[in-house]
Formats: structure tokens, sequence, C-alpha cells
């Protein structure tokens, strides 16, 4: 696949068989826009499909992993379907067979902590943040927030999370169970690298199965709750309090301030 076909993300295929994936805005701290989110969905499957990949490492450029959903941009143009959303993006993800390896380096947020979290290995840097602020935003949890969350640590705490948009730090996330690993001594991505060339040069078939059989248990969920919140989402988009979040964030104001 080669490198120049993406306009936001880097694609780097090392010998090793490891494909680092970067996601590249690193001045809005990758931020998420259509056009980058179609780019997401594509780069799973051609990856899927290339035999030379063993492993993948999924990573942000710059300072931090993903801040989410572009906000400027998202209520450009027409929405995608209702059934679509990012249903698309999280298949393309679950059904990719090799190990996929995140190397959380700042803050992910909202679809950037979905995308960390749907990774089948999580690495994050002791400066690594994750929240799922889509509910602050004036939109409902709907790309997939509210299928990993609730698996990672149980319904009752990913309620709060999900309707509150609380920050975790790295050090909680891991007590928690929702990531593998803090790195303390060493830059995360070089260890979430090292960890998928590991997994790279062990007994492919061996390894692709046993994470499809886990998987399963993350596909039944996604098929009970995910086409259900992405809609809800799209209709979310629409509703006052959406516009109201957009214009907070445009003029740098609280949200949601009491009436």
């Amino acid at each position: 696949m080669p490198q120049h076909s993406y306009k936001y993300l880097l694609v780097e295929k090392r010998a090793s068989g490891v494909a680092v994936v970067t996601m590249n805005r690193p001045e809005i701290l990758n931020a998420i826009n259509w056009d980058m989110h179609e780019e997401l969905e594509r780069a799973f499957v051609e990856l899927d499909h290339d035999k030379d990949v063993r492993a993948i490492v999924l990573t942000g450029a710059g300072r931090g992993f993903c801040s989410g959903g572009d906000q400027k941009s998202l209520d450009k143009g027409p929405l995608p379907s209702a059934t679509r959303s990012g249903r698309h993006l999280i298949r393309n993800m679950l059904e990719v067979e090799v190990p996929v390896v995140a190397a959380v380096n700042g803050v992910a947020v909202g679809l950037g902590a979905t995308l960390a979290l749907f990774c089948d290995v999580i690495f994050a840097s002791p400066t690594a943040r994750f929240a799922d602020t889509h509910v602050t935003a004036g939109v409902v949890a709907g790309d997939g927030g509210a299928v990993i969350w609730p698996l990672l640590m149980g319904p009752v705490r990913a309620k709060h999370y999900l309707m509150t948009g609380e920050f975790i730090s790295a050090e909680k996330a891991a007590a928690m169970g929702m990531i593998n690993e803090v790195v303390l001594s060493r830059d995360v991505k070089d260890a979430a690298i090292e960890y998928a060339e590991l997994l790279a040069g062990g007994p492919r078939e061996s390894i692709i199965w046993t994470k499809y059989s886990v998987n399963k248990i993350i596909k039944q969920y996604a098929h009970l709750v995910l086409d259900t919140s992405a809609a809800l989402e799209m209709l979310t988009f629409a509703l006052p309090e959406r516009r109201e979040a957009v214009a907070a964030f445009a003029e740098k104001r609280k949200r949601f301030a009491e009436r």
C-alpha cells in the first residue's frame, strides 16, 4: 500500500512485518474529519489484505493520539448514513486478522478513545488521558464508546464516564483494566512496535485465530449496540443541544451553561 495514497495518515511497513499507522494532523491533535474517517476505514481493510503485514501499530503524530472528531468540520456537508456512521470503521477494525497495538502518546478523546480501546493491546504514555466526550459535544456516544467502555469497565462505571465525559489518566486506566500498560521508561511508540514485532514473529495462525475467538465477544456486543447508538448519534447532530455545543466550542466558552 503506497504511503502517498493517504492525506491524513502515514503508513510505514517495516521488514519485521509490522505496519505503523500514524494519524497525522498534529496541529489539531489528530482530530478526525470525514475524509480522515474514510481513510481510516480504508486503511484497516487494505492492511488486512496485505499478507506481508503480521501486526499493526496505531498511534498519533505529535503530542496527542487523537482528540476525536474535528468539531469545525463535522457539521459541514452531508452527514453519513445513520446506519453507516462509525459502524464501518469499527467493523473494519474488528475484522483485521492480525493484532493491532495502540501506542497512545497523549490524549485519546471521543472517537480517538474508541480507536485506542478497540485495539487488541493498548500501551500508553504517562501523559495519556482517555475520555469519551460525545455527550459534552451534544451527541450520543455512538461510534463505539457505548460498546467498548462497558466491556472494559462494566456498565455502571461506563455510564458515568460516557454521560459526563470525565477524563481518565493512563495510570487509572491501567488499574481499571482498560489498557495493558503505562510505559514509563521509554517512548510508548517504540514499546508498542517492539511488542508488535514479538507478535509478528510468533505463529501466525495461532495468534490470529486466538484473536478471532476473543473478538467474537466484542463483535456480539457491537452487533447488539452499534447500529442503535450510531443512528441515535446521527439524530442528535440535528438537535439544539448540538448547536449549542458547537457554538460554545467556537467561542471557547463553557458548554450548556445553567439556564
